[in-house]
């Protein structure tokens, strides 16, 4: 369903009840706002008010009205069917009371990346891995669900009846599970899906995290997303695997004349640096970089999981390149937006990629490759210096997701216990 008629009959059909607005703040948090059906034309067609000074990020009490347009081509009957009736969401468009478009729309900002992408001749295809922990709820220390380990089955993996759930969950809402398993660390799980365009597999992620924390709730667990929720343990990534096609091709299968794929990983590789506080925004993020797979050096290679970028040995459709740093804290609109952009980058002035790191980082002594942000702070310092993200990101949104992460940072530095500030403040919320 792509046009407003279309929704609307389909909302007749289904004797549709509720339709929730959705949109991400700032920081990539989910919020919405509940309509009955009946005023979903005026949705359409006027907006939907709200107050924009509530949400983090976005504007201030002397300026605070803004509108949601619900996009048509996004609409999904939800699974949790209730006895008042159906509910449909949508993800929406925001724009100012004069009908221009809010700045600090990070879903606009995506679909702007990918249509200047598209304008050049090329798509590119996103399919995101998602790890997360589940944890029996606990007003302490978290318990994780079980004791299992990479790919174990049951009675040691206790979440596959969690994962089945997820997945019934993400398929009635369109989006198609590829793959589910238990991960390296105790309650540790991983659910892949299928790739798409950049903002369809934005939204599918902030799909997949409200899905997570739903269905866990209901079975009495926590769902957290926290990069490093446990010190001794593996953390959680959101790897990012990236297609880029031309005229319908897809570069990445191509065994000869791999120019433009080269050039498209270089741009990316290139910025990451600049870019890792949007990848990887809080001060966890930076305690899962270099361990358990998870990379700590701008690099690139074949298979070899110990890289920033590795080339998968896949072929067809299935032929990409995964980036390895991102975690599922981050606000997957400005993450990608900001991958795409570096991408366009490298694509534009040709740009050269290094010969690739086929060695075992974890193991190697001082190798010749530049570091990933150490810590939170670094990362600051990275983006406030670079006028790469500062060309991309509207000079207001910016400043503000500038401004929150250093208060974090200043937070966190000030914690005496650095793990009870983190779990307090993230674990249940991220």
């Amino acid at each position: 369903m792509n046009t407003v008629r279309e929704v609307l009959q389909f909302v007749r059909d289904n004797q549709v009840k509720f339709v929730r607005l959705t949109f991400a703040d700032l920081f990539g948090t989910q919020k919405n706002i509940t309509l009955v059906a009946e005023e979903l034309p005026r949705a359409f067609e006027h907006g939907v008010s709200f107050d924009a000074s509530a949400v983090a990020g976005f504007m201030n009490v002397e300026e605070s009205d803004l509108f949601l347009f619900p996009d048509p081509s996004t609409v999904s009957l939800l699974p949790w069917r209730s006895e008042q009736g159906a509910t449909i969401r949508f993800f929406c468009n925001i724009r100012r009371p004069d009908g221009t478009p809010f700045e600090g729309d990070c879903r606009n900002l995506l679909l702007r990346a990918q249509d200047d992408l598209a304008r050049k001749g090329y798509l590119c295809q996103i399919g995101s891995e998602c790890e997360f922990y589940l944890f029996e709820k606990s007003s302490g220390q978290p318990q994780p669900l079980d004791r299992g380990g990479y790919m174990d089955v049951s009675p040691l993996d206790k979440g596959e009846d969690v994962r089945k759930r997820i997945c019934v969950a993400l398929e009635a809402l369109g989006i198609q599970p590829l793959t589910a398993h238990h991960e390296q660390g105790p309650g540790q799980n991983e659910i892949d899906f299928r790739y798409n365009d950049a903002a369809v597999a934005a939204d599918d992620v902030v799909t997949f995290r409200t899905v997570v924390r739903t269905v866990a709730d209901t079975l009495g667990l926590t769902a957290s997303f926290l990069p490093k929720p446990l010190p001794d343990s593996a953390g959680s990534g959101m790897h990012v695997n990236l297609s880029l096609l031309k005229n319908g091709e897809n570069l990445f299968a191509r065994q000869a004349n791999k120019s433009e794929t080269e050039s498209f990983i270089a741009g990316i590789l290139n910025r990451i640096k600049e870019i890792s506080l949007f990848c990887n925004p809080l001060a966890n993020s930076y305690e899962r970089l270099g361990e358990y797979e998870a990379p700590r050096y701008v690099s690139w290679s074949r298979e070899n999981r110990s890289q920033l970028v590795r080339i998968p040995a896949a072929s067809g459709a299935d032929s990409r390149m995964e980036l390895r740093s991102p975690d599922p804290s981050c606000n997957p609109y400005l993450a990608y937006a900001l991958i795409l952009r570096a991408g366009a980058e490298g694509l534009e002035h040709s740009m050269r990629l290094a010969p690739p790191a086929d060695l075992n980082l974890y193991e190697a002594i001082d190798p010749p490759y530049e570091a990933l942000p150490a810590d939170l702070g670094e990362a600051i310092a990275f983006a406030e210096r670079s006028d790469f993200v500062r060309a991309v990101l509207p000079p207001s949104v910016f400043a503000r997701f500038l401004a929150a992460k250093k208060q974090e940072w200043e937070d966190y530095q000030k914690a005496i216990d650095k793990r009870e500030y983190t779990l307090r403040r993230y674990l249940s919320r991220i």
